[in-house]
């Protein structure tokens, strides 16, 4: 399959090429060992038992993705959806699967407003009316039937053992339950698993759902009709529609995943391959990339190169929210939005020591009225296979609702349409038109599942964090293009703007007392996070030494394994 390329120069592109074809380590021969790093170690021992089965990356992301819908219920699972970028190493090829959630066909433009024209917040974020169709069992089997060596029985066996026997909760999970207590007990079949008796459980409590492991074994038999069809089609629908939702059978049966192009971008000497819309991922990424690209950060102070960070993330968010959403819906300016010159005229917007106010742009007039709860893993197979894969059911625990005999937590992703033009949605993040709800459409996403090649190796990266996700890869990149190992890169305090709200966000200690002087000096609003932010889990393989590596974030609970 073609990709959407953006090269920034054609020594780049030469100098990738001789690297993959006379550096010590060849990348086509793969590196003879495997990595997995995921959110928890229950999801990653999953994919690991797959690989020694004799299963390929393919195989293993299949494992730990239906894994960590079990055992991190509050991130992802059968009732959301997701990206799995890949690589097939015998071929040559990227390859992106949109798994992403689309609207029921009774959805429309206006659903989430009331009689006056206001947003009804809460009507796209809880309940099943918030839950667009699942597409991650979808995912699955499409990944499984055309990519992998092992049966969906070997490769959901451990998800099910999971289910069927139960995890000890953590503390992690709890923070989530506790969040979205009073929403969830509306849902008798979720406080039933969740809340025994009523109360939120102590941290190791043993979560079983023998719901969910029947789901999970009528896919491994069935496949897809396993889920779009059939029993638990029916059960879905019912209990939706019952609470107040307007799913249809004809909405699951016509559910598909779709392969899209990857998008590529070269950047001093790495080369960027990432998410396609309806994920905004790459497209920003290689925004933020090509503005920055003529300015000698090196050689400029650390306040400074913050800056230029800052600048290119606002003006990328910016046109992210004027013209990205569905590309099977919307004709988006990609090639003007990417072009040299059009990276030019945006790069005059930027004063080199002075913030730009986001409401001196042209764009969307923010509407004054007033999640990150998503998971990634990273795997690379011994045979130099990859997939960046990152799944989601939006914010914690979703919709908060579980249809009578599933087990499946809906997900709450039509917040991440447009509900309003100007009207920010649960992350901050504006929107227009472009991402207005529509049937079938698909909605706008952050999630930004990343390769990133050059001389040294490869990386495979990715992590929640909602809105924030994309400013999270673009740093790791630029960390790993500087020479950053990948428990440096997962470790690295992270900051971010998006537009709007005109706020660089950062974490302790992403600044020194000077840099915050600085850049407040510059007219920059800075705030600090109240808590870490991302589960960023990384592999990588280095060609001069063959070595493969894993990490996972230490602001999570996962954990990373070399086979």
């Amino acid at each position: 399959m073609k990709s959407l390329v953006v090269t920034r120069a054609l020594s780049a592109a030469l100098l990738f090429l001789f690297v993959l074809t006379s550096c010590g380590q060849s990348a086509s021969s793969g590196p003879g060992k495997a990595a997995i790093a995921s959110a928890d170690s229950l999801a990653t021992e999953a994919g690991m038992q797959v690989l020694e089965a004799g299963g390929n990356a393919f195989d293993a992301a299949v494992a730990v993705a239906a894994s960590l819908g079990v055992v991190e219920p509050a991130g992802s699972g059968l009732g959301g959806g997701g990206f799995f970028l890949l690589y097939l190493a015998d071929t040559d090829e990227y390859r992106f699967i949109d798994a992403r959630e689309t609207a029921p066909a009774a959805a429309h433009k206006n659903m989430y407003l009331d009689e006056d024209g206001n947003p009804v917040r809460s009507a796209s974020t809880a309940g099943p009316l918030s839950a667009g169709i699942p597409g991650q069992p979808a995912g699955l089997v499409y990944m499984a039937e055309k990519f992998g060596r092992l049966p969906l029985d070997k490769t959901l066996a451990s998800a099910i053992r999971y289910a069927r026997n139960g995890y000890p909760i953590t503390a992690r999970a709890l923070l989530g339950l506790r969040f979205r207590k009073k929403t969830a007990m509306q849902s008798p079949a979720f406080a039933e698993v969740f809340y025994p008796d009523g109360k939120l459980p102590a941290e190791g409590h043993i979560i079983v759902q023998p719901d969910l492991a029947d789901s999970l074994e009528r896919l491994a038999e069935e496949g897809k009709q396993g889920f779009y069809a059939g029993d638990i089609a029916e059960r879905l629908v019912a209990g939706v529609r019952e609470a107040g939702g307007i799913w249809t059978l004809e909405d699951l049966a016509n559910y598909s995943v779709a392969e899209r192009e990857p998008v590529i971008v070269d950047y001093n000497g790495m080369r960027v391959i990432s998410a396609p819309p309806p994920s905004s991922g790459g497209v920003v990424l290689t925004q933020m990339f090509n503005l920055l690209d003529t300015y000698p950060l090196p050689f400029l102070s650390a306040a400074e190169q913050k800056h230029l960070r800052i600048e290119a993330m606002r003006l990328a968010y910016r046109d992210r929210a004027i013209y990205l959403g569905d590309p099977d819906f919307v004709a988006m300016p990609l090639e003007l939005i990417l072009a040299p010159h059009y990276m030019e005229l945006q790069r005059q917007l930027i004063k080199r020591r002075q913030a730009t106010p986001s409401t001196a742009l042209p764009g969307i007039e923010p509407d004054l009225q007033e999640g990150d709860q998503t998971t990634h893993f990273s795997i690379i197979d011994k045979d130099g296979n990859r997939v960046a894969a990152t799944l989601t059911i939006n914010t914690w625990y979703g919709a908060a609702f579980m249809p009578p005999d599933t087990g499946i937590i809906l997900n709450n992703e039509m917040d991440d349409f447009s509900i309003k033009r100007g009207v920010p949605n649960e992350f901050g993040l504006l929107g227009d038109e472009a991402n207005s709800v529509a049937p079938g459409k698909r909605p706008l996403s952050s999630m930004s599942p990343t390769f990133l090649e050059s001389e040294r190796g490869i990386a495979v990266l990715g992590s929640p964090g909602g809105s924030r996700i994309i400013t999270m890869v673009m740093q790791a990149a630029l960390d790993w293009n500087a020479g950053a190992s990948g428990t440096e890169m997962v470790s690295a305090k992270r900051f971010h703007h998006q537009y709007w709200p005109d706020v660089v966000t950062y974490e302790p200690g992403a600044f020194t007392p000077e840099e915050l002087k600085q850049l407040a000096a510059m007219g920059y609003e800075l705030k600090e996070s109240s808590r870490p932010y991302g589960n960023m889990n990384v592999v990588t393989w280095d060609f001069a030494t063959n070595e493969v590596q894993s990490a996972t974030d230490p602001r999570g609970e996962g954990e990373g394994r070399v086979y």
